[in-house]
């Protein structure tokens, strides 16, 4: 919004005031202090080896590991937003230096994906070079706030020695297979072992290991490896050329970038087998110090599930149905296959059956036609939108019939979009009376509704006159009963246990544990990404190419982009641009028997494998040898009595990354610390989600956003080039012309009031908005601090060597104690209080400020302000930096009051104040407080029936 800068006027020094605080003195201030950190390399944290070989002292002292999540370098560059954790993380890292602690603090850049192939295709600029002018924009912008990283360990993942050790991994994680006996994953050496001795049977045949081809062999450990390839169902984009993962697909189904239609289709496809490490993942959370909502997420996503697989037979086959409630099978009217199941095709008939309502044709004349249409129809909707509760349930009869293994009943099977293949086996038995999804679709298609687990909501088990499903835990069975089994009068534990034992002992079914969670989708049509180290021979089998030929590096291309296709076209299959680089794609290669044609993998590697396992990299960055040096590894990251699982000490980030990001970065720290690469099960200990800057958005009558720095405000509506505009708080971002850039603030108040006021503006968890108006309070906090320690006329320090008061001793370790807790704590805004507290309390006393005040309150500062501690600090006539300076401890004798102050009321109502010892007992404080001529005087004589004492700050006496 437009408004007169109130630092405006501090921007050149007035003339009477050569030496105040202004915007052009802490840019120079702070512009010396940021070269001065660089060249002494103040921030540079020592590893347990090489730095810190032969030094006792150092190894010895306590170590903190504080992490941001990685940052995208987008060519927009940042706004204010954007530094909130980085700021926060900076401060927290700045005072655990002060308090004695070998701190790791650095960032890297997260720089494979697709902006900047999309940003290469319409530009012609290679991705990297776009990329890495963008970090270096990014990296500017971040100096200039302070920030405390060890600039020698960053790296982008797009360098090819750190995406070495990605491919590295990977090919670690193909190499391993999960073994259930241990629980734990395993060389894929020793199951090969196992099969060519004949301890372990070799799966779908009964030749031994030996006897079959290189291709048979291959496809037996896809089923075992942790990193394998298959034919899946994705969401494929005809319109961007490329496969899409979940989260890059809108609501609606359509492409979250370029909004194109997406499909559903299956294609080869690198996976992940993240659900083998499913219990684990669940399991291991109980041991981080996580927000309870993000451990929450994580567990809905994973989404364990305890019940029974149960056979439906059918043609002399079964359909397979994986049911939570297998006490509810005798309620079980119909069933329904996921569209993509691969058992459709196999049971739709060619006709209808006699009988076959219309109602279930959805208007075709044969059942194949019904299903095709059908298929093609849920093809163009999401997951999400499959899974939204409409009340309009659609789906189409196959024209089979399959058995009801517990009454001999035969039931319809449909197809219906609200069954998702990625959940349980794609099939489910339809209990229309105890589901609500299931009801819905029994009224539509005029099913019958049976009811089996009797009602406690005063409804009979008649269904005909019920509006909706009754769904319960805590009720009896009824309706359930044959001739082999009565489940009528049990309860639902009871019941469950019963049947499933009955199915298992008829080999009709049995008890297991199903997961919500699917394998990972591991797999893009992009160039802009880590190659896969795979090469293929010409019978198709897929060789791993041995480290010494890591990395593989990306080839240069012409044509960055996929092709791409007719949008509404789902038939159609990607074509990557690797796979047009023939030269590359392929190669002949000496694998260990000789040179032999091989074939390149034309997929790369997701966006998210390379913020996979970064942290390792932070710890040992220029390791060309191995991963991490496993010492350096134990000391940052190994577990610790109160952290079994090991991790990262503090990692600060969005909510948004709650389930994949975590998610994936946990199963790769799993598996290299099984296979014995890490000591550390978990990558991070401890996880702080920060809130949100937004920002008002302002726009015309046409709903389109106008800049918000041309928005004037009058008598409390806000006008653009004379029109009335709407406003509405929202993101604070480049589309929306509200952004503020950091180098904005920067230039005209300087990065440590940027700093301070981020960290003031309210809760580092909670979302805020900004307002620029607001900056200058922290900025005259600064001005007054200068003007505590520095004279404006002259320059010169003003500080006095006499003693402190005992009124500003109080002041001053009150302000210590608070301070140090509240920066302990991350509660940054309660810190910046409390100083500010304490500075007024020195202004208000006038006079020179005692040294032993002044040294401790610049200090405080330090964290939160650097540049302008680090000139006092030096002023001040003290040497070196206040980086690694002691953070002030206070004195307890001036930490608890004299007095405080005790309220008494009667009634309810306040009548006296006592001042009180702080340790005054119960007993005395209610005989000071009767005692008092007030208290008795308001009494007026009346008895009284009750005293609440709650020493020593409140009495509340209650009259007779």
């Amino acid at each position: 919004m437009s408004e007169t800068n109130p630092a405006a006027t501090a921007a050149v020094p007035a003339e009477t005031a050569p030496h105040r605080y202004t915007a052009v003195m802490a840019a120079d201030i702070e512009a010396r202090w940021q070269d001065f950190w660089d060249a002494d390399g103040t921030y540079a944290a020592p590893n347990p080896t090489g730095d810190l070989a032969g030094d006792p002292e150092l190894v010895a002292r306590p170590k903190k590991f504080i992490m941001d999540m990685f940052p995208y370098p987008s060519g927009a560059g940042l706004h204010v937003g954007h530094p909130l954790g980085y700021i926060a993380t900076d401060v927290y890292a700045r005072f655990q230096r002060m308090t004695g602690h070998n701190v790791l603090h650095t960032l890297g850049f997260d720089a494979f994906g697709l902006p900047a192939e999309q940003y290469a295709v319409q530009t012609g600029t290679h991705p990297r070079v776009s990329t890495e002018a963008n970090i270096e924009n990014m990296k500017a912008q971040l100096r200039r706030l302070g920030l405390g990283h060890d600039k020698r360990r960053s790296f982008a993942t797009i360098d090819p020695q750190y995406y070495k050790w990605t491919q590295w991994i990977f090919l670690q994680i193909f190499n391993s297979w999960y073994d259930e006996e241990a629980g734990k994953a395993r060389p894929i050496s020793e199951l090969i072992a196992r099969f060519e001795s004949g301890e372990r049977p070799v799966p779908g045949t009964t030749r031994a290991w030996g006897e079959l081809t290189a291709a048979e062999r291959a496809e037996i450990l896809g089923e075992y490896r942790l990193a394998y390839a298959s034919e899946a169902p994705v969401n494929w984009c005809p319109g961007l050329g490329t496969v899409l993962a979940n989260e890059e697909v809108t609501a609606d189904g359509r492409s979250e970038r370029g909004n194109f239609p997406v499909f559903k289709s299956k294609l080869r496809q690198w996976n992940m087998r993240i659900t083998a490490y499913a219990d684990r993942l669940l399991e291991d959370l109980e041991e981080l110090d996580w927000p309870e909502a993000i451990k929450l997420q994580q567990r809905n996503w994973i989404g364990r599930s305890e019940g029974a697989r149960v056979g439906f037979p059918i043609d002399g086959e079964r359909i397979t149905v994986f049911t939570t409630r297998p006490d509810t099978l005798f309620g079980a009217t119909y069933m329904v296959l996921a569209p993509e199941h691969p058992l459709v095709e196999k049971f739709t008939a060619d006709t209808w059956p006699e009988g076959t309502r219309e109602a279930w044709t959805g208007g075709h004349a044969a059942p194949t036609e019904a299903v095709a249409a059908y298929r093609a129809q849920a093809a163009a909707k999401s997951d999400v939108e499959r899974q939204a509760e409409a009340k309009d349930k659609t789906g189409v009869f196959i024209g089979a019939y399959a058995t009801n293994p517990v009454n001999g009943e035969q039931v319809p099977v449909f197809i219906a979009d609200y069954v998702l293949m990625g959940y349980g086996t794609g099939a489910i038995m339809a209990v229309p009376a105890h589901d609500s999804r299931d009801f819905e679709f029994a009224r539509a298609f005029e099913l019958p509704i049976r009811c089996v687990v009797e009602p406690t909501d005063g409804r009979d088990t008649d269904t005909s006159a019920w509006e909706n499903a009754f769904a319960s835990y805590d009720a009896k069975i009824v309706n359930s009963a044959n001739g082999d089994v009565s489940l009528d009068g049990l309860g639902v534990t009871e019941a469950k246990a019963r049947i499933t034992e009955w199915l298992r002992e008829r080999g009709i079914g049995e008890g297991t544990v199903n997961f919500r969670l699917r394998d990972w989708l591991f797999s893009r049509q992009r160039y802009w990404g880590e190659p896969f180290p795979i090469v293929y021979d010409e019978d198709g089998v897929a060789h791993a190419l041995p480290e010494s030929m890591l990395p593989l590096e990306l080839p240069e291309v012409e044509d960055y982009s996929p092709r791409t296709f007719d949008p509404d076209d789902a038939d159609t299959r990607p074509e990557t641009p690797l796979s047009r680089n023939e030269d590359w794609v392929d190669v002949t290669l000496d694998l260990g028997d000789g040179p032999r044609k091989y074939r390149r993998e034309t997929n790369t590697m997701p966006n998210w494998a390379g913020s996979c396992w970064y942290e390792f990299r932070y710890l040992d960055p220029h390791n060309d040898r191995q991963l991490v040096d496993p010492e350096v590894e134990r000391y940052w990251m190994g577990p610790r009595e109160d952290r079994p699982h090991g991790g990262v000490d503090l990692y600060v980030g969005g909510a948004e990354h709650a389930v994949l990001h975590l998610l994936y970065a946990r199963f790769w720290s799993k598996v290299l610390y099984d296979l014995g690469h890490v000591s550390s099960a978990e990558p991070f200990h401890k996880l702080y989600n920060q809130g949100m800057i937004q920002a008002y958005v302002y726009r015309d009558s046409r709903g389109i956003a106008v800049p918000a720095a041309e928005v004037e405000e009058r008598d409390g509506a806000y006008y653009h080039e004379g029109e009335q505009v709407s406003r509405l708080l929202g993101k604070m971002g480049k589309s929306l012309k509200n952004a503020v850039t950091p180098d904005e603030i920067c230039a005209e108040y300087g990065a440590d009031t940027l700093r301070l006021y981020e960290m003031a503006m309210g809760p580092l968890d909670v979302s805020r908005p900004w307002d620029t108006r607001a900056v200058v309070g922290q900025f005259r906090l600064l001005q007054r601090l200068w003007r505590n320690i520095v004279d404006e006329n002259t320059g010169e320090v003003t500080v006095t060597d006499a003693e402190p008061d005992e009124e500003t001793l109080r002041a001053l370790h009150k302000a210590v104690d608070g301070v140090r807790q509240d920066l302990e704590g991350l509660r940054f805004n309660t810190a910046i209080a409390k100083v500010t507290e304490l500075n007024n309390h020195l202004t208000k006393a006038g006079g020179p400020v005692p040294r032993s005040v002044a040294e401790p309150l610049v200090l405080m500062v330090a964290p939160l302000a650097p540049h302008i501690a680090e000139e006092l600090w030096r002023r001040l006539g003290r040497t070196g930096s206040v980086v690694h300076r002691d953070f002030p401890v206070a004195d307890p004798r001036y930490v608890v009051d004299d007095t405080v102050t005790c309220v008494v009321q009667i009634k309810g109502k306040v009548k006296a104040r006592l001042e009180v010892p702080p340790a005054i007992s119960e007993e005395e404080l209610e005989k000071a407080a009767l005692s008092d001529e007030r208290v008795v005087a308001a009494l007026g004589g009346a008895g009284i029936r009750k005293v609440i004492v709650r020493a020593p700050k409140l009495v509340n006496i209650v009259p007779a």
